[in-house]
C-alpha cells in the first residue's frame, strides 16, 4: 500500500500511526501544505490518504490559497469513495467538502483528555479509545455533515469524529500525537497556549502520564481503519 499524508507543520506529522502503516506494508509520502504540487492523479491513486492538523482554517482560503487545492483533493476522494483519514484540520475539510459549516468553537479546546463514544463509536474503529486518552488541540468547529454517522464528542465539542463512506473517518482530536515529542508541540504553539492562558507544564506532564496509553488505543485506531481501508479499496 502507498500513503500520501498532507502536511501542514513538519512536527504534526503521522507521529505513532507511522509505525502502524510500515508494519502493514505501506509506504508513506508526505505532501507539505502549500509547498508541493497538488497531483490530483497521484492523489486519487493512492491506497491511503490522510490529512493532518495544522494552525490555519478552513475560512483562511483567501489568506491561505493552497487550502482551496486541499479542499478540492478532498472532495474528489470523498466521491469517489476512497480510503481517507482526516485529523483536526483534516476532519474540517472533510466536514466542509461534505457542505458542513466550520467555525470557531465556543473556547480553545487544549490539552489531554478523553471524548464520550457514541454507540457506533464505540462497536467499531474508535473502540480502543472508551478508556483511552486522546489529545484536543483545536480551536474550530463544524456541524456534522449530511449523511456522516457520529462517532464521538466531548463536553465542549459536540462533533469529535464522524465517518462518511467505509474507511473515511474524520476526528478532531489528535490520535497520532506521540507524547515523546510532546515538545515540539509545545514550543511550536507557544504563542498560542499564550493566547489562550493554557500551562504548557501541564500538557508536557500529562503527555508523561498519559503518553503510552494514549499512543497504544490511537495506534489500535489506526490498524482497525487500515482493515476498512483495505476493503474498501478491494470494492472499488
Amino acid at each position: 500500500m502507498h500513503c500520501i499524508a498532507l502536511r501542514h507543520l513538519a512536527f504534526e506529522d503521522l507521529g505513532v500511526l507511522a509505525p502502524v502503516l510500515h508494519e502493514q506494508g505501506a509506504s508513506i509520502e508526505y505532501w507539505d501544505g502549500g509547498r508541493c504540487a497538488y497531483d490530483d492523479r497521484a492523489w486519487l491513486e493512492a491506497d491511503l490518504a490522510v490529512v493532518l492538523g495544522g494552525p490555519v482554517g478552513v475560512g483562511d482560503e483567501a489568506r491561505y490559497p493552497f487550502l482551496r487545492d486541499e479542499l478540492r483533493l478532498v472532495k474528489a476522494r470523498l466521491d469517489a469513495g476512497l480510503p481517507l483519514l482526516g485529523i483536526c484540520l483534516g476532519a474540517q475539510l472533510m466536514a466542509a467538502a461534505r457542505g458542513a459549516q466550520v467555525y470557531a468553537g465556543v473556547r480553545k479546546e487544549i490539552g489531554w483528555g478523553t471524548v464520550s463514544l457514541t454507540t457506533e463509536g464505540r462497536e467499531g474503529v474508535l473502540a480502543p479509545l472508551l478508556e483511552a486518552p486522546v489529545l484536543h488541540w483545536h480551536g474550530d468547529t463544524f456541524d456534522l455533515p449530511r449523511g456522516a454517522r457520529l462517532l464521538a464528542s466531548s463536553e465542549l465539542t459536540p462533533h469529535q469524529a464522524f465517518a462518511l463512506g467505509f474507511g473515511q473517518l474524520a476526528l478532531q482530536f489528535h490520535v497520532e500525537a506521540d507524547a515523546a515529542r510532546m515538545e515540539d508541540w509545545l514550543v511550536g504553539h507557544c504563542c498560542e497556549l499564550a493566547g489562550a492562558g493554557i500551562d504548557p507544564c501541564v500538557i508536557r506532564d500529562d503527555a508523561r502520564i498519559l503518553g503510552a496509553q494514549a499512543a497504544a488505543a490511537g495506534q489500535e485506531v489506526c490498524r482497525r481503519w487500515l482493515k476498512e481501508a483495505r476493503r474498501c479499496r478491494a470494492q472499488c
